[in-house]
C-alpha cells in the first residue's frame, strides 16, 4: 500500500490493531508530519493455556506500525497508563541533531512516570525500508514494539519493482510470567536471566505450541503476486533463522537501507534487525508454513534455551480444498548449524550504485579496539563481599547514572560520568582460547563515556572473548548512526593481515552487527551527528549486564552541526532503575557457567 496524505486507520490483520494517528501536510512537497498517540497500558493476554496481563502500547503485540515516506518526521506523544517508567527508542533512526528523542533510559532521558505523557519527536532522513520502534527501560520491550515502515519520497520508487502488496512479520518472545519481576529478582541475585517459554510471530506461538492453534497467525496470498515482507527481531535474546515451506525468496534491504539482492531459503536474523524481502507467491494453491526458530551460538553442551519452533501460515486465497497440513520448510536450519548462519551473512552488500551510494570513511583518525565479554562483578557492603554476573566492553561494565547522561553534559553536570572509556583492552592475551585463566573475569564497573570530535572518521574492531567459556554471537548496535562493516572473521583480529581483506567498496550499511562467536568484526563511520549515543549489545541479557557504553559526538563550530536545544518539557528524573545492580547485598552467589 502507498501511503497518501490523509488521514487513516492502519488495521493491522495480526490483530486488528486500531492505530491513533493521524499525518498533515508539510511546508515541505516531499516531506509530511504525522502524529500519533501511543497508550500505554496493561493488556490482557492468553498464550501457552495460561493468562496474564503486560504492558502494551494500544492494546496490541505487537503494537502499532508507523508508515511515513523518507525524509518525514513523526510526533509521538506516549501517555503511560502502567505501573512503571518507560521510555522509548526508536530503533535506526539517525535523529539527526536530536538525541532528546532517541529515548534509552538514563543515556538520553529518564523513564515516563505512570500518569503522565511525553512527545517523541522522530526525524527521518536517509533512511528507508523496514525499522522498528521498542521499549528502552527494564525488559519492557518483551511487550512493547512495532515496526516502522519507510516509503520512498513522493515521486520516487524503489530501485525494484513495485510489489503487489506487503506484510509485516515481527518475531517477538514471549514469558509466561512477570519477566520484569523475574529479571530484577536474578540481578538482584546475580544470577542468570530468564529464558522466554515461546517464541512468536506477530504475538502468537503457532501450530506447533499448546492451545495456540486456533490462533496461529495467517498471511493471506495471491497466486503470481509478488509481495514486499517487512521482517522485524523483536526477541529478546536470540539470533533467529526464518523460512517459509517451499519458498524462496530475496533479501533487498536491511536496517532501513537496500542491499544488492540475496536470493535465499532462509534468513538468520539477529535481535535489533530487520529485513526487507520479496516474496513470490508461485506455489500450489495451499497452506505454508512461516516458520522460526533460534540460532544458538553458545556452546552444544548449554541446552537451556527456547527450543521452540513459531510458526505462521501463508494461506493462498482461492477456491480449493485443503486436505493436508501446511509445508514445513525443510530449509529452515537447525539450531547450531553456525555454517549456514556465516553463509547468509556474507552476502550481505549495500547497492553501492549512483542512485544509493556508499560513503565510507578512508581517513581514519579514531581507532578503536573494543573486547565484548562475560565475567563478574564483585560487590562490597561493608565487610561483605559478593559476585554476580556481568558483561563488559573493555572490561568496563556500564553502570546507570542517576540523571540521564545527556542533560548532564549539555548542562555541563559533573559527577555523572567520566569521559575515560578505553580504546584498547585493559589486558591483551589470547582472547578466543578454549581455557582463557579465571583472572581475566572481574569487571570494573563504571559510567564511562568515549568522546569524538564532530565529523571525525572511526573504526572500531570488535573482538569476542571466551572468558568464562561464554563466548557467543553478540549483536552490536548504535542508536543516532548506521555504520559501514568493513570486515569480520573468527579468532583474533590481527592488525595486519586482517585489514587486507576489507571491503571498501560496497560493504552493507546498518545500525546493528552480529559479532561472531569468537570472532571479530569491524566498522566504520563518520561521527557527523552531534549527540550523546549508546552503544550496547541488543541481547537484553547483555545489556541489562552491562555490556554498554555511550558514545558523545562534540558539535561542529555552527547552529547546523550542534545539539538541537532540548525540548520544552523532559521527563524528570528520580532514580537509576540500576538499583537492581547496588551493592546493598551480603549474600554470596555461585555461579554455574554453564549458564552464562
Amino acid at each position: 500500500m502507498r501511503m497518501g496524505s490523509r488521514l487513516w486507520l492502519l488495521l493491522e490483520s495480526a490483530g486488528l490493531i486500531l492505530l491513533l494517528g493521524c499525518c498533515v501536510l508539510s511546508p515541505s512537497a516531499h516531506a509530511e508530519v504525522h502524529y500519533y498517540d501511543f497508550i500505554l497500558k496493561e493488556t490482557n493476554f492468553t498464550r501457552l493455556c495460561s493468562s496474564k496481563s503486560m504492558l502494551t502500547v494500544n492494546d496490541s503485540l505487537p503494537g502499532p506500525a508507523i508508515r511515513v515516506r523518507k525524509g518525514d518526521t513523526v510526533y509521538v506523544n506516549v501517555h503511560n497508563h502502567g505501573d512503571y517508567g518507560v521510555t522509548i527508542h526508536w530503533h535506526g533512526v539517525k535523529q539527526p541533531r536530536n538525541p532528546w528523542s532517541d529515548g534509552p533510559e538514563y543515556v538520553t532521558q529518564c523513564p515516563i512516570e505512570p500518569g503522565t505523557n511525553f512527545t517523541y519527536e522522530v526525524i527521518f532522513s536517509k533512511e528507508e525500508g523496514t525499522l522498528w520502534w521498542h521499549a528502552h527501560s527494564d525488559w519492557t520491550r518483551a511487550g512493547v514494539h512495532g515496526a516502522i515502515v519507510i516509503y520512498p519520497k513522493e515521486g520516487t520508487t524503489y530501485p525494484f519493482e513495485e510489489p503487489d502488496g506487503e506484510e509485516v512479520v515481527v518475531l517477538g518472545s514471549w514469558y509466561t510470567g512477570d519477566v520484569n519481576k523475574e529479571v530484577e529478582e536474578d540481578l538482584n541475585a546475580g544470577s542468570d536471566t530468564p529464558r522466554s517459554d515461546a517464541y512468536v510471530i506477530n504475538g502468537q506461538p503457532g501450530d506447533f505450541c499448546e492451545c495456540s492453534k486456533d490462533f496461529t497467525y495467517r498471511w493471506s496470498v495471491d497466486y503470481g503476486k509478488r509481495y514486499l515482507l517487512r521482517l522485524v527481531n523483536a526477541v529478546m535474546n536470540a539470533e533467529m533463522f526464518f523460512a517459509i515451506g517451499q519458498h524462496n525468496f530475496t533479501v533487498i534491504g536491511m536496517d532501513g537501507a537496500y542491499i544488492k539482492p540475496v536470493v535465499t531459503s532462509f534468513v538468520m536474523i539477529a535481535p535489533g534487525q530487520t529485513m526487507d524481502i520479496l516474496v513470490t507467491a508461485n506455489q500450489s494453491l495451499g497452506q505454508y508454513y512461516m516458520a522460526t526458530r533460534q540460532y544458538d551460538s553458545v556452546k552444544p553442551d548449554v541446552t537451556d534455551y527456547d527450543k521452540v519452533n513459531a510458526t505462521a501460515i501463508l494461506q493462498y486465497a482461492g477456491n480449493y480444498t485443503e486436505t493436508s497440513a501446511p509445508f514445513f520448510p525443510d530449509t529452515l536450519p537447525i539450531y547450531y548449524d553456525y555454517k549456514s548462519a556465516i553463509n547468509f551473512m556474507s552476502h550481505i552488500r549495500s547497492l553501492a550504485n549512483e542512485e544509493y551510494p556508499v560513503d565510507v570513511p578512508r581517513n581514519i583518525t579514531t581507532y578503536m579496539y573494543i573486547t565484548a565479554s562475560m565475567g563478574e562483578v564483585e560487590f562490597v557492603n561493608g565487610s561483605n563481599t559478593r559476585t554476580g554476573l556481568a558483561s563488559s566492553l573493555n572490561n568496563v561494565s556500564w553502570v546507570n547514572p542517576s540523571t540521564d547522561v545527556l542533560m548532564a553534559y549539555y548542562r555541563n553536570m559533573s559527577g555523572y560520568f567520566t569521559t575515560d572509556f578505553p580504546d584498547w583492552p585493559e589486558k591483551f592475551f589470547n582472547f578466543t582460547a578454549d581455557d582463557v585463566a579465571d583472572d581475566y573475569e572481574v569487571a570494573l564497573q563504571g559510567t564511562k563515556v568515549k568522546m569524538l570530535n564532530y565529523n571525525e572518521e572511526v573504526e572500531i574492531v570488535f573482538q569476542g572473548t571466551n572468558i568464562m567459556d561464554a563466548s557467543e554471537d553478540h549483536p552490536m548496535h548504535l542508536h543516532g548512526y548506521a555504520f559501514y562493516v568493513v570486515g569480520a572473521g573468527y579468532g583474533n583480529f590481527d592488525n595486519e593481515t586482517d585489514p587486507e581483506g576489507y571491503n571498501l567498496v560496497d560493504p552493507p550499511e546498518v545500525n546493528t552487527v552480529s559479532l561472531p562467536k569468537k570472532g571479530w568484526a569491524a566498522i566504520r563511520f563518520r561521527a557527523s551527528n552531534p549527540g550523546v549515543w549508546l552503544w550496547h549489545c541488543h541481547l537484553d541479557r547483555h545489556y541489562s549486564w552491562g555490556m554498554t557504553t555511550v558514545f558523545i559526538v562534540k558539535n561542529g563550530g555552527t547552529p547546523e552541526t550542534s545539539i538541537r536545544e532540548p525540548p520544552p518539557y523532559m521527563p524528570p528524573c528520580k532514580d537509576s532503575s540500576l538499583r537492581l545492580r547496588k551493592s546493598d547485598a551480603t549474600s554470596s552467589v555461585e555461579l554455574d557457567k554453564s549458564d552464562v
